[in-house]
């Protein structure tokens, strides 16, 4: 018999696009060939198969949270919100403390694995002279989303203390997939994330770079070029496959990221030298950040595959299927 036999890993978030990746290279994964998801949705379903079971509810309400729990062996922690002041504690604090008490008093329950996110550590809002490693503290910048991700990490953390839980976190910085990347440098309504570069530079010239494709050139307050952290989802993917089952892992913190922050001028030479794209240098007040992964690459024997040629080749490169179009499913 397998030693995944019987094994079942409950994944929140599974609608997102961490989760979706996440349940896909699972399911490929021959050595959890004989295990199975639930997915615990909300608001959006997935189609249940002969390996994955659906739960209906919410992480708020602990009954929901009982019925997701009940025989599973493995969490798998991705719901998450972002600037959403009336739903944020209800999700990130009140939802992962009713995971944990059902973990620690379920028979069947083994590990409890959190996905965190350098918010909680300021990413490039705060400056950091040296690489960022996970003994960094706590400094969460402005704003509801980035407290989330210091208390979900310190309730992780005092379960270790309390009850000697065995769980661990994985902390991502920005996660990327398909034309992500593409649109976080778009000068349109449609750019992704922030900064918003249309409100930086003004409606006339923004228009014409759309027209004429230039990317940004982002620079911290020195006018040195910003470094900023990334992971492609199908890193992240193998990173939390790395983790589960891993004694490694046990109460462990976790940097997984590309081996290299993306420069925005290496990143504006390279589409220059590979698809003729201008670019403008655009002053702003955040800062050049490193965050370190070795120790992922230490104890969970894992590698990113996604550098810097590979996340921009990837997102220029892909074509959109007419049913799969672009939507954002929080703001912030």
């Amino acid at each position: 018999m397998s030693s995944k036999e019987g094994k079942i890993v409950l994944v929140t978030g599974a609608t997102g696009k961490v989760g979706q990746n996440f349940i896909r290279t699972f399911m490929a994964d021959p050595a959890w060939a004989n295990a199975k998801i639930r997915a615990l949705c909300h608001n959006r379903l997935l189609g249940p198969s002969e390996r994955l079971e659906v739960v209906q509810g919410s992480i708020a309400q602990r009954a929901d949270v009982a019925r997701a729990v009940d025989g599973v062996t493995h969490v798998v922690h991705l719901a998450t919100c972002k600037e959403t002041p009336d739903d944020i504690m209800d999700v990130a604090v009140k939802g992962m403390f009713w995971l944990l008490e059902e973990c620690r008093a379920s028979a069947s329950f083994e590990q409890f694995v959190l996905i965190g996110g350098d918010a909680g550590i300021g990413h490039f809002v705060y400056p950091h002279p040296v690489p960022v490693v996970e003994t960094q503290k706590h400094s969460a910048y402005a704003g509801c989303y980035a407290l989330s991700k210091v208390l979900e990490e310190v309730m992780l953390e005092q379960y270790y203390v309390q009850y000697d839980f065995n769980g661990c976190c994985l902390r991502a910085p920005w996660i990327m997939e398909k034309d992500d990347f593409k649109y976080t440098l778009s000068f349109g309504e449609d750019v992704f994330g922030g900064p918003r570069w249309r409100e930086m530079v003004g409606e006339k010239k923004a228009d014409e770079y759309v027209a004429n494709g230039a990317v940004p050139v982002m620079l911290d307050p020195e006018g040195k070029p910003i470094l900023r952290n990334f992971v492609h989802v199908e890193d992240l993917a193998t990173a939390i496959i790395a983790a589960l089952d891993c004694p490694a892992a046990r109460q462990q913190l976790f940097n997984i990221c590309m081996d290299e922050p993306v420069d925005y001028r290496r990143m504006a030479e390279y589409l220059a030298q590979t698809r003729g794209l201008p670019s403008v240098d655009i002053g702003t007040p955040f800062h050049r950040t490193w965050l370190d992964n070795n120790k992922a690459k230490f104890l969970l024997d894992w590698r990113p595959r996604y550098d810097l040629a590979t996340l921009v080749d990837g997102a220029w490169d892909y074509q959109r299927d007419p049913d799969d179009p672009r939507i954002v499913w929080y703001p912030g």
